[in-house]
């Protein structure tokens, strides 16, 4: 009988190694099964010059595959290409196969990139010994505190293919809820900035023309009349004294606005002092709230129901909140329980959400039903979003139609009024 070594997994993913006697690799294989693995690798032993053969043939091996990894990895891991990884691993371990190959299987599958480059050092991980979620606690560009506890938890209860299905339906729906709000976003961004640059064009170029034609005729103007003229004379930068011009102001404004607006809400007071003003802007606060509400109210349920312990799940939803005040009613949601409390108290107290979600929430307290009673939450805010969304965008497109109205309308009655007086001059 000859000597087999092998690599298996063991039901929670770990890697074991040992040898096996056996007549065949076949039977080598049954053996290893029989103890409860899942054999990755199962060798005939050789003598010591096939073993140092075979270690440097192993070794160039994976330099190669760590140099196939390459691309420029910069950034975080995209929300889109994570999903799909999750979704293809869900189903390749529904489907039986081990770990480390399921792993190898979808790495082999991505482009060079920084996704591929986590999945190698996730597969280095996981046969060297470690568990899937603390291999892929390592790579946070990719896998964040929800995503790994989410792992472990399926890991200690054995259910990793469903727990693995249930954190890519999370991640779809809160994937296309984001979809559905940036792209309720594009039209009337789009025409906010059209308006601007087109009623940047008529300040620089057209009112200029109608401003030497006044002074020619040396006519008194209306204050209409001069306010939009010193108007194109600040975008032009011809006021006196004036050093910058206006159109700076509207080209570079934006985008200035936009880093003080990141660089204020990375640190704690600014965050909070924003999220409090998002919240109570009218119509956009009440959108803003609802999405709040289907994230966590989402991502609790599908914690409690892959089993974290219920401390643990209250912090973890808190961290992912997305905003300062829902943190915070979290956070002493928390320190209630802790104490022995009821969860719907505090959040009722912290007066973040809508009566009917704590009542929803103390009910499936108390019918030990929090996970499913979360999780119908999350799915009626959804549509709720998804027709609040709808409701902006057409309270959006008549308001634009107006303010774009009165603004052109403002324009062409500013300079009409010094041509009525023209006329009349001429007349007389």
């Amino acid at each position: 009988m000859a000597t087999y070594t092998y690599q298996a997994l063991n039901a929670s993913g770990k890697t074991q190694k040992g040898t096996v006697e056996a007549s065949s690799s076949e039977e080598a294989i049954q053996r290893i099964k029989s103890q409860g693995y899942y054999p990755t690798s199962v060798q005939a032993q050789k003598d010591k010059k096939g073993a140092k053969e075979k270690g440097a043939k192993g070794e160039t091996e994976t330099k190669k595959k760590k140099k196939k990894g390459g691309g420029i990895a910069i950034g975080r891991v995209k929300p889109k290409h994570l999903t799909l990884f999750t979704r293809q691993l869900s189903t390749l371990q529904d489907a039986g196969l081990p770990l480390l190959r399921s792993l190898q299987i979808l790495e082999s599958q991505q482009k060079p990139g920084l996704m591929k480059n986590v999945l190698l050092g996730v597969c280095e991980e996981v046969e060297g010994g470690s568990s899937l979620s603390e291999a892929m606690g390592k790579f946070p560009k990719a896998f964040n505190h929800l995503y790994v506890k989410m792992v472990n938890a399926g890991e200690i209860g054995g259910v990793l293919d469903v727990i693995l299905q249930r954190l890519s339906e999370f991640m779809e729906k809160s994937e296309k809820l984001k979809a559905k709000i940036k792209g309720a976003m594009v039209y009337p961004i789009v025409v906010v900035v059209v308006a601007i640059a087109i009623l940047t064009g008529i300040m620089l170029l057209i009112i200029p023309k109608f401003e030497e034609i006044f002074t020619d005729f040396e006519i008194e103007l209306p204050g209409l009349t001069q306010g939009l003229i010193t108007t194109s004379r600040w975008v032009a930068g011809s006021n006196p004294g004036q050093e910058i011009p206006g159109w700076a102001f509207l080209v570079f404004g934006l985008p200035v606005l936009i880093i003080s607006f990141k660089v204020l809400r990375r640190t704690p007071p600014g965050k909070a002092v924003l999220d409090y003003l998002v919240l109570l802007t009218p119509v956009v606060g009440k959108l803003v709230r609802k999405t709040i509400i289907a994230r966590f109210t989402r991502t609790m349920g599908t914690l409690i129901s892959a089993g974290v312990p219920i401390l643990e799940a209250v912090t973890i939803t808190s961290q992912t909140s997305g905003n300062y005040v829902f943190e915070k009613a979290l956070m002493n949601v928390h320190d209630s329980i802790r104490e022995g409390e009821s969860f719907a108290v505090p959040l009722r107290e912290s007066k973040t959400c809508d009566p009917i979600v704590v009542n929803m929430i103390d009910v499936g307290e108390e019918t030990g039903e929090m996970d499913s009673m979360l999780l119908k939450i999350a799915d009626n805010y959804d549509e709720e979003v998804d027709v609040a969304v709808a409701a902006l965008v057409s309270l959006l497109e008549p308001i634009m139609v107006v303010v774009l109205g009165v603004m052109v309308g403002t324009i062409v009655v500013a300079m009409f009024l010094p041509m009525i007086k023209m006329l009349e001059s001429l007349s007389g």
